[in-house]
This record gives structure tokens, C-alpha cells and sequence, in this order.
């Protein structure tokens, strides 16, 4: 990309340049795990900043719908698997739905590059500020879609560093400044090569940074046990037996551990019709002085009462030695655990009127005690939830290690299980901890706190993963303070863009009205 491609590609038409902001927006997933391209995370939000340089906002509308449709069809076709597979729906009607979530979630990059062009100059000092804003309103706005973020596509690569003390929304801000103030550069702008220099240069001093360090006690002996249990089978009553069955032979050698930890709703039958199964476990941990760590759907009797509804929550429920706790979800999972509006889908998807998983949960309240093992404070986050930054900071504070538990079945043989292992790094770096994850059919991992992979289970099979999990103390700058810094610097970079906006863009405002 040079000048003079940049200054043809002003005069383009808009529909040409649209659908190069489409492609634009395609590749980006193949910067995310598993493909690992992640200067793919540069080239994108550069080639959709040249493509907006001089149009105007309606223009910038339908450039940055193209790119958000492009962004979200590919980056989340890994959904098809859920429903056509196992929502037993058809290959057209599957299409059409990621199709419809392409249009819907795209509406946020049309926006972003509409107010863009309508309220500020050309500049990173914007153009990144503005994306950076509207990944986080995608983290709570409707429930929230926190997916394909920039600044995952550099876990475990040097911007990576800044990761705990601005999280992945600070990675991502550099990396979209790094982007586009590289096509400035392409336009004999030289000085940006200035702050480009500083960031790096930054990332560097910051890597020495020391936040945490582990606790002198011993380690613990953990053993992550993968069930691999096929999602169209985990939720019939005929299958349940088996399940059980499944999870304790794999658990008979591994009692005597410190720790055993099963999936998310690796039980699939709420605690009070199977007590004599949880009884029967926890006697086994007991007796090998084990903790124990199970998903498990919860029932919530005295609240069903008050609420005169049944109340079930998907849960993470501790016993056995010196072990106690019970966790409940607070985000439920939108086509990975429930289907949203599925009383109304359920005409497209048959099979969710026998999937137990996909309707019927409530959510957990905040603030929740942190479960207790072995005199250690284990901090939680069941499946979807460790996409949530600020959720995983809150639920890490106080904790000597996390552990996050999921059912990626739904997914099997895409990239969103490996995605969900890419935030999960992220979110050790961010906070300081590691974390111990464990699944149904993978990606089962233990990640240190630097955000590193140190044993990984292999997938679609059934596996027990033995590690040493450390307690760790200290608090980095980013679970202290959250996304406040840099959503407010984001802010003021913005604020004053509207300041000093050139007197061009003003006429050109005016005009348009």
C-alpha cells in the first residue's frame, strides 16, 4: 500500500471500496488462534482506515457495515457447527441465521466508522480511541458479544505486555494506532513513525514490570479430567449413567491429588436427584484427602419457592478436603449454552426441545464468595463468562489461582474452541493468575500467569491432564483498576479531536446537514 494507491483509493466508488472492506474485515479471524497470523490484526484495521479516508459519514456507514459483516460472517462461522449440527436444522437456514448475526453485529463497526467520519479528523488519535470504545460496548451492550478483539490476535506476542496494566482493550489500542498510523506513514506522513517507535519502545520497559509472584506454599497437584462426552448425546436421560460412569473411572486413579476437576455440567442432573452419586464422590475424595471440583446444573429449592418457578443455575460446586464452595454463572452463553429467543426458535431448531442446556438457566447474582480449597481461594468462571475482561478481573480479585470450565462440544472441529483458549490466556496475563481449565471434549489447559500454555490435553478424547498449579500473590495494575484508563485516555483523545477538528471537516459537517 503506498501513496498513490491510498490517494486512488479515495476517488473508488463506494461500493468498490466497500467490498474491499469487506475482505478486510474476512481475514481478520485468521489472526486469532488457531491460525496465529496476527499481523493480519494490523493489516485489517489499516486497510478499513484507508478506506475511509475523505468519505463522507453515510459513505463510512456502509464501508464499516461491510467490514463488520465481513468481520463477524467468517470470524463466527464456527456457530454453524451448533446449529446445523446440533440445533438439527438445515445447512440454509443455518447459513441465513450466521448471515442475520453478520448484519446484526456489523451494525456496530457502521456505526464506529459513521461517527468517525461525522464527528472527527482523520487520525489514529481517533480512529483507534473509537474502535477501542466499541469493543467495549460490545463486552454489555443486549448481554454482550465480546468477541474479535485485535488485541487477542497478540496474546503471547510482544504488545502483549501491556495486557496487565490496560488489558486486552490497551492491546488493542496500540495495535489499531501501530495500523493506522502506518498507512499515515505510507503517505509520506514520517513522523507518526514517532509514536509507533514510543509504544514499542514502552512495551519493552513494561515487560520488566513485576506485579505477582507465586506464594511459598507447595504447589498443587491438580488433575483435570475430559470426559469427551458427544453433545448429542450429554443431555439424554438414556446416556446419563454412562457419563457418570465415564467420569469416575477416569477420577479412581487420580484420587490422592490434591485437587480433581471435572467440566462444566459434566454432571448433567441437578444436585438433588443424584446426591447419592455426589456422596459417593465425595466420600472417595475424602478418603484420599482430595478437593473436588464439579460443573454441575444447581437447584435452588428455598428460592424456586419465593420465586414459585424452578430455579436452576449452571454451577461449580467444591468438596471433599478441606474444600467447600458453590459458584454460580452469571452470564449465560448465547448459542453455546442457550439459544436466545429459543421459545421462538425452536420452529428453525428442533433439537432444542429436548436439550436441557439451552434453556431453563437463570443467572447468578455478582460479587460471589470465591470457592475454598485446601485454605486457597479459587476464583471461578464457567465457560462464556471468561470472555468478559471485567467480569474475570472482578471474580480474580482475592484469589490465589482461577479456573474456568467449559463444554466447547458444540464447537467441535472449529475455531472457537481454540478462540475461548485465546481469551482464557488473556485473561491470566491480564490479572496475574493461572488458570486451570477444564473441558468436555477440549481445549483442557493449564496457563500460567504470564498467559503461556504449559500442558494442553489433547482434543475429542478422553484424558486425564496432571499439572502443578501455584498460588500466586500481588495485584497487577489492570485487576486494580480495570478499563478505566484506558477508556478514559480513549475519551479525552476524542474530546479533543472534537476540539481541534480541522476547519475542512466542519464545512463539510454543515454541508451535509
Amino acid at each position: 500500500m503506498s501513496k498513490k494507491i491510498i490517494s486512488q483509493m479515495n476517488v473508488l466508488p463506494t461500493w468498490l471500496v466497500s467490498v474491499i472492506a469487506l475482505i478486510a474485515g474476512g481475514i481478520f479471524s485468521f489472526s486469532l488462534a488457531p491460525y496465529d497470523y496476527w499481523w493480519l490484526a494490523l493489516l485489517s484495521p489499516a486497510l478499513l482506515y484507508a478506506c475511509l479516508q475523505q468519505r463522507k459519514a453515510p459513505q463510512a456507514f456502509l464501508i464499516g457495515w461491510s467490514y463488520g459483516f465481513g468481520l463477524w460472517f467468517v470470524g463466527a462461522f464456527w456457530l454453524y457447527t451448533s446449529i446445523h449440527v446440533y440445533g438439527d436444522t438445515s445447512s440454509i437456514v443455518s447459513v441465513f441465521l450466521i448471515v442475520l448475526l453478520a448484519i446484526i453485529m456489523g451494525l456496530f463497526s457502521a456505526l464506529q466508522t459513521w461517527i468517525y467520519r461525522r464527528f472527527f479528523p482523520e487520525t489514529p488519535l481517533t480512529f483507534a480511541p473509537l474502535w477501542v470504545l466499541f469493543e467495549w460496548v460490545k463486552t454489555w451492550l443486549f448481554t454482550g458479544f465480546p468477541w474479535l478483539f485485535v488485541g487477542y490476535a497478540f496474546t503471547e506476542r510482544f504488545l502483549d505486555h501491556y495486557a496487565p496494566l490496560f488489558g486486552v482493550f490497551g492491546v488493542s489500542f496500540i495495535a489499531v494506532l501501530i495500523a493506522s498510523a502506518a498507512v499515515e506513514m505510507l503517505k509520506k506522513r514520517i513522523f507518526w513513525a514517532i509514536p509507533i517507535s514510543v509504544v514499542l519502545v514502552l512495551a519493552w520497559a513494561v515487560s520488566h514490570l513485576v506485579f505477582v509472584q507465586p506464594k511459598a506454599e507447595r504447589p498443587l497437584t491438580v488433575s483435570l479430567i475430559q470426559g469427551n462426552i458427544p453433545q448429542d448425546l450429554k443431555w439424554l436421560t438414556s446416556y446419563q449413567n454412562k457419563t457418570l460412569e465415564i467420569y469416575s473411572h477416569l477420577s479412581a486413579s487420580e484420587w490422592g491429588r490434591d485437587l480433581v476437576v471435572w467440566p462444566e455440567s459434566s454432571i448433567p442432573m441437578a444436585q438433588t436427584a443424584i446426591e447419592p452419586f455426589l456422596n459417593e464422590m465425595t466420600d472417595a475424595a475424602l478418603s484420599q484427602g482430595s478437593a473436588w471440583v464439579t460443573g454441575i446444573p444447581y437447584f435452588d429449592e428455598s428460592a424456586s419457592i419465593k420465586a414459585k418457578k424452578a430455579l436452576f443455575y449452571n454451577s461449580l460446586m467444591a468438596s471433599g478436603e478441606k474444600t467447600s464452595g458453590l459458584y454460580l454463572k452469571q452470564r449465560l452463553v448465547p448459542f453455546g449454552e442457550y439459544i436466545p429467543l429459543s421459545g421462538l426458535l425452536k420452529w428453525l431448531l428442533p433439537a432444542l426441545q429436548n436439550d436441557a442446556s439451552v434453556e431453563g438457566f437463570s443467572a447468578g447474582p455478582a460479587h460471589q464468595a470465591l470457592l475454598n480449597v485446601k485454605q486457597h481461594a479459587l476464583g471461578a468462571a464457567i465457560c462464556y463468562e471468561v470472555a468478559y475482561p471485567n467480569l474475570t478481573r472482578q471474580n480474580a480479585k482475592n484469589s490465589d489461582f482461577m479456573i474456568t470450565v467449559s463444554n466447547d462440544a458444540w464447537f467441535t472441529g472449529t475455531a472457537g474452541p481454540w478462540q475461548h483458549l485465546q481469551m482464557v490466556q488473556m485473561r491470566a496475563k491480564e490479572n496475574g493468575r493461572w488458570f486451570i481449565r477444564a473441558t468436555n471434549t477440549g481445549v483442557t489447559a493449564f496457563i500460567n500467569a504470564d498467559g503461556h500454555i504449559v500442558e494442553q490435553a489433547p482434543l475429542d478424547h478422553e484424558y486425564v491432564l496432571r499439572g502443578n498449579l501455584p498460588a500466586y500473590t500481588g495485584q497487577t495494575l489492570y485487576n486494580r483498576l480495570g478499563d478505566w484508563p484506558v477508556l478514559v485516555f480513549s475519551g479525552l483523545l476524542l474530546l479533543l479531536g472534537l476540539r481541534y477538528r480541522p476547519r475542512e471537516v466542519n464545512v463539510s459537517f454543515k454541508a451535509r446537514r
